[in-house]
């Protein structure tokens, strides 16, 4: 490999990889992840999302913007936002879940749940935004390494992380913390999709 391809795997995996660090996204799988019992299932669920939608934006690019419309990509955010929020009403309506034993939460349902709520999260997100923008700039080859191996290592980093939330916490207040997490999560990410350009200028303000 040359040293272009070093640079550019740098720049994309340190973007990409800081960037979901503090994403929405990133805290959803956190709470997701205390919240289910099986660590693997979720982080693979998360994984094969996050790989999934760098795929998308490294095959489709600049087209996938242009195809959709920014309106459609905008009610992708809202369905994704608006998933979690039902999630959350969900955790709500069921304590007893919390105290299930460990093999209560299956395989096949801890991947499916993480894998539609990162991957719904994701569509037209700001990583998949830099990594289409990363595809025109510095290759497709770039993107598709060094943004899937920065997203599956933050999903790694957040799955860990709130497993030993869920070993700490005590049921009733895990409970607590991931319905707030996910309210919070869905709806800035449904007011985030219906006027994207609110939060531009709220970050150009600070």
């Amino acid at each position: 490999m040359g040293a272009g391809f070093v640079d550019g795997f740098a720049v994309v995996f340190g973007v990409i990889g800081g960037l979901e660090l503090v994403d929405r996204t990133s805290f959803a799988l956190i709470a997701l992840a205390s919240r289910n019992h099986r660590a693997l299932p979720t982080w693979f669920g998360g994984a094969v999302a996050f790989g999934s939608t760098t795929v998308l934006a490294v095959l489709i690019g600049v087209a996938f913007e242009a195809g959709l419309g920014p309106g459609r990509i905008e009610l992708l955010r809202v369905g994704g936002g608006s998933f979690l929020v039902a999630y959350a009403a969900w955790v709500y309506a069921h304590p007893e879940e919390g105290a299930s034993a460990p093999a209560a939460t299956a395989p096949g349902t801890a991947f499916a749940a993480t894998f539609l709520t990162i991957f719904l999260l994701e569509l037209g997100d700001t990583t998949m935004v830099f990594e289409v923008v990363f595809v025109t700039s510095l290759g497709w080859m770039v993107v598709l390494i060094a943004g899937a191996l920065a997203l599956v290592s933050v999903a790694a980093w957040d799955v860990w992380l709130g497993r030993r939330l869920g070993a700490w916490l005590e049921p009733e207040s895990l409970r607590k913390m991931v319905v707030v997490v996910l309210v919070l999560v869905g709806v800035l990410t449904i007011a985030y999709g219906l006027s994207p350009s609110t939060f531009g200028r709220i970050a150009a303000g600070l």
